[in-house]
């Protein structure tokens, strides 16, 4: 439920267009929707800051999603006239579009002030040309593909999302939410989109350049519920004693036995998990907090600055205070470069 505060955000309305071709997926559409459609409820300017349209990519105002749901669009692409803010290509089912659609597309981007993909999105607009030479992303599943039919197109696989320019792409369907509220954050500021993304219980935000890969979500399919909840309790206790052998005596097995059983059931071996989760939890406080390197290491687990900047070059590949540089909240006061280094 929404709440009664409400923001000030801007005296401007932006027209942002949602072109839907068929077998649109449903939730590229309706996730980025309906962070514009919060923002314009928890603001309280007389004037919204966006005007939402949703237009149909073919000569019918009917849109037959991915799922089989039917919708009815505002108006069709043939019908879209006028100078259009944001427009917004959430992904098709058919990565192969018509001729038709891509005139449509093209004509449309050209006249809109920015250009934005949802997961497999990027697909159309490469198809279109929009994506010559420019760095972009999609689902990771689709990473490589894309990269191998539009070589020109420079694919950033592991990105939630990606700007260039005026065009921005992102990664799987949640990744579009990430996505619209970053450019609400552009648009209107950083305190409408935290609003925004408190309200769809969300974090506030993922960065662009954070990896679509998450070292829980990649573990969580082991099939023993003694692996499960030990990597639940490793995730919420990540400065925790994790060796090997602390692990293996916590779900009572042998060492031998444990490193097997998880390397099995987990993809990788213990010792490699527990560097990821913790470089995943180091990469959220680095994030939210300006806390001092050194303590950020030890209550992730880490012991040192020197071995956390180590396990962060090996996975990251950048070091702690660079990544700190590029991904902190903006809300944040931030240290001075020398104090933020060990």
């Amino acid at each position: 439920m929404v709440g009664r505060r409400k923001l000030h955000a801007s005296s401007k309305t932006r027209r942002v267009v949602f072109l839907a071709f068929p077998q649109t997926v449903l939730l590229d559409l309706t996730g980025p929707w309906e962070v514009f459609s919060l923002a314009n409820t928890l603001t309280d300017d007389e004037v919204p800051p966006y005007e939402l349209e949703l237009v149909s990519g073919n000569d019918s105002a009917a849109i037959i999603t991915g799922e089989g749901i039917s919708m009815v669009s505002h108006r069709t692409s043939a019908d879209c006239r006028g100078a259009i803010d944001t427009l917004i290509v959430p992904a098709a089912a058919a990565t192969q579009p018509s001729a038709r659609s891509l005139s449509v597309l093209r004509r449309l981007a050209a006249k809109s002030r920015r250009i934005v993909s949802i997961c497999g999105g990027a697909y159309l607009l490469a198809a279109a040309g929009l994506l010559e030479g420019n760095r972009a992303t999609t689902h990771w599943r689709g990473t490589a593909d894309l990269s191998a039919r539009f070589p020109s197109v420079i694919v950033e696989a592991d990105s939630i999302f990606v700007k260039d320019g005026n065009v921005y792409t992102s990664a799987g369907v949640t990744a579009g939410i990430d996505l619209a509220l970053a450019l609400v954050e552009e648009d209107v500021g950083r305190a409408l989109a935290l609003a925004c993304a408190r309200h769809l219980v969300v974090f506030m935000r993922r960065p662009g350049g954070q990896s679509q890969f998450s070292t829980t979500l990649e573990s969580q399919h082991a099939e023993r519920s003694s692996i499960n909840d030990l990597i639940a309790w490793a995730v919420a206790n990540p400065s925790s004693e994790l060796s090997v052998e602390a692990m293996s005596e916590r779900v009572h097995m042998s060492l031998r036995n444990f490193s097997r059983v998880f390397r099995s059931e987990v993809g990788q071996t213990p010792a490699a998990f527990v560097e990821k989760l913790r470089v995943e939890a180091a990469r959220r406080r680095l994030e939210a907090t300006n806390e001092p390197l050194e303590a950020i290491a030890n209550s992730c687990g880490f012991g040192s600055a020197d071995s956390m900047r180590r396990s962060f070059r090996r996975i990251v590949k950048v070091a702690p205070t660079d990544y700190r540089e590029r991904f902190a909240r903006s809300d944040h006061p931030r240290r001075s470069r020398r104090a933020m280094r060990p």
